[in-house]
């Protein structure tokens, strides 16, 4: 039986057909890329193609280099079964379709279900690299959002809106944290993209860090570690463009990413295979701007629009802020989060560096009592910190520094506080926080 959505369904399919198709071939193959002749006069950069190899098995890639005759392709596949003189049609730019319908599937880096299900196209079709709101239009950031974790909640808020970075080493509970805020921080719908994952990580996230709660209101895209590299970076991409469709309908959308780093990774080996040299310790230079420009796409929309609150993970070696990518964010991004494995050894998660840490909302995400609080407990943490190693040495003696005496009494509440596992609102974080300090 046809239903009336499924008549639409196949309107906009077929709307989106196109009769003609441009045509090129083949005229010299690389280890990871084709050279094709016919097409310089009429393709764009970024483009999208389709080839056959052998046995009629279909391929895709993208443009990544112009030139006066011929373009450059790299594939999003095995280059397996092609030959010279293969013939490779332009798709054009490439596009999405969003849609409402897409909440609780896990999608590949073009929006089809990775389970083989089907989804509703949405009716317009977007490219993957629109540019972010205009500057002067934008809303500012919102209300503090109840993150459910008591560390956040008290010394690194995050507002509505806001995009601020979790930087960690591997194996020291990101994604573990990612999954809390997917579940607990309040918003309409949770966009999140998985870049460069493992592939066995996939399931992992989604039925232990996330959940059946954390899903039924979420979007996952997904591209693992063995997807080509163009695939990996498309997959932030189209994550964000699912992102902007629900906030341009007014919605509140959490964006989760894991990880940027792995984008940044994926984006040097398209440069690097385009031609750009690697000389930013490794890195292309317009890898500044490509970073930029997907952070700026969230944040606050314009005047009757939603908003896009982002927690991007950053895979930072050894706690090193310096390294290109974790530089280059930190002055991009509202905040960052440092997870410490030093931290995580003692056994306390989330492992969060508080000194090290900052969130630009505040002091304006809390009341003139409230950042009191936690200036006195920046300032004893600080002295213990600077303290450590005479204290664990032995070699201090209890009452030569009054607010070190302090410190070290407070220190095991404040830890204990700061791995609290508990789901507490911001008020009841606050009071397990003053029940820490001294008097």
């Amino acid at each position: 039986m046809v239903t009336a959505e499924l008549f639409t369904t196949l309107r906009k399919e077929v709307a989106r057909l196109k009769p003609v198709y441009d045509l090129g071939y083949v005229t010299e193959i690389n280890a990871n890329a084709l050279v094709v002749a016919g097409l310089s006069k009429v393709a764009r950069q970024g483009d999208e193609v389709s080839f056959s190899a052998e046995h009629g098995q279909n391929h895709h890639g993208e443009i990544t280099r112009l030139s006066t005759d011929t373009v450059t392709i790299m594939p999003y596949g095995s280059l397996d079964g092609v030959a010279i003189g293969t013939p490779v049609k332009l798709l054009g730019a490439p596009l999405l379709a969003p849609d409402n319908s897409w909440i609780g599937h896990v999608l590949d880096p073009f929006g089809v279900p990775m389970d083989g299900s089907t989804i509703t196209t949405g009716p317009l079709s977007k490219s993957v690299h629109a540019p972010a709101p205009p500057a002067h239009a934008r809303q500012i950031m919102g209300e503090r959002l109840q993150t459910g974790v008591g560390v956040m909640d008290t010394f690194l808020p995050l507002a509505k809106g806001q995009r601020i970075g979790l930087f960690a080493g591997s194996g020291v509970g990101k994604s573990t944290l990612l999954g809390r805020l997917a579940k607990r921080v309040p918003a309409d719908v949770t966009v999140i993209a998985l870049i460069g994952e493992r592939g066995r990580e996939l399931q992992e996230f989604i039925q232990k860090a996330l959940g059946p709660e954390g899903m039924e209101r979420s979007i996952i895209v997904a591209a693992t570690s063995d997807m080509a590299p163009n695939l990996r970076r498309r997959a932030a991409w189209t994550a964000m463009t699912i992102a902007e469709h629900f906030r341009d309908q007014g919605a509140h959308v959490l964006f989760l990413a894991d990880s940027l780093t792995r984008f940044a990774e994926a984006y040097r080996e398209v440069a690097v295979s385009a031609g750009e040299e690697a000389n930013m310790r490794g890195f292309p230079p317009s890898l500044t701007h490509a970073l930029a420009a997907l952070s700026e796409r969230a944040g606050p929309g314009t005047k009757g629009q939603g908003m896009i609150t982002a927690v991007m993970s950053v895979l930072v070696a050894g706690s090193d802020m310096e390294e290109p990518v974790a530089d280059i964010l930190r002055g991009l991004l509202d905040g960052h989060i440092l997870l410490n494995r030093e931290i995580a050894e003692r056994g306390r998660y989330p492992a969060i560096d508080v000194l090290r840490s900052v969130s630009r909302c505040l002091p304006d995400a809390a009341t003139e009592p409230e950042n009191a609080m936690l200036s006195q407990a920046r300032r004893l943490i600080g002295a213990y910190d600077r303290a450590e190693m005479m204290v664990q040495s032995g070699l201090y003696e209890r009452g030569n520094d009054p607010q070190l005496d302090q410190a070290i009494a407070a220190l095991p509440r404040l830890e204990a506080f700061f791995g609290d596992g508990r789901h507490l609102s911001i008020e009841q974080s606050f009071e397990a926080l003053a029940a820490c300090l001294p008097d």
